[in-house]
């Protein structure tokens, strides 16, 4: 006998949001039960500059892969890419996503991915809302004495928090 949607929402998940970057990787892990979702840890994954690029994008893969053996999610939401002007830029930031998306592949964990104006939509309400709004939804929803940092981190975060979100539309 199958479940039904609404006794698979019931069950607790372990979400770890990642806001890629070849600078700067955020991270952010919560539980989601019952309707609750609870902070429970976040990071930042900075990588050198200067540092070959292969270099760069072998210590996220490491990185990443002790954060998902220390936290154990079952599932994660990424940011999708977003190009704005400068498209070159996104170049490295979409080699690390793809470093990241093959991990979680690896480790069997669903992706979910998520517009940046989805991620404002499902923290804030608002998709045009300004990025000091969504923080501070994320300290507030997490039950946080400050801003999450850096910046990535919380951007992780509020990926995390809207996959919890999504579920309830499912």
């Amino acid at each position: 006998m199958s479940k039904s949607p609404r006794v698979l929402r019931l069950n607790k998940r372990r979400i770890i949001g990642i806001d890629p970057g070849l600078a700067s990787t955020g991270w952010g892990v919560v539980d989601y039960f019952r309707g609750k979702i609870r902070y429970l840890a976040h990071g930042c994954i900075v990588t050198q500059a200067g540092r070959p690029r292969a270099e760069r994008l072998f210590f996220i893969l490491t990185s990443i892969r002790a954060v998902l053996d220390e936290w154990r999610p079952g599932e994660s939401a990424l940011e999708n890419l977003y190009f704005g002007r400068n498209v070159s830029s996104a170049i490295p930031v979409a080699e690390a996503r793809g470093v990241i998306s093959a991990i979680l592949a690896e480790r069997g964990l669903p992706v979910r991915e998520f517009t940046p104006n989805a991620i404002k939509q499902g923290v804030v309400g608002v998709a045009s809302a300004e990025k000091s709004q969504i923080q501070d939804m994320v300290r507030i929803i997490l039950g946080l004495p400050e801003i999450p940092r850096p910046d990535h981190a919380a951007d992780a975060l509020a990926a995390a928090i809207c996959c919890a979100h999504a579920a309830l539309l499912m």
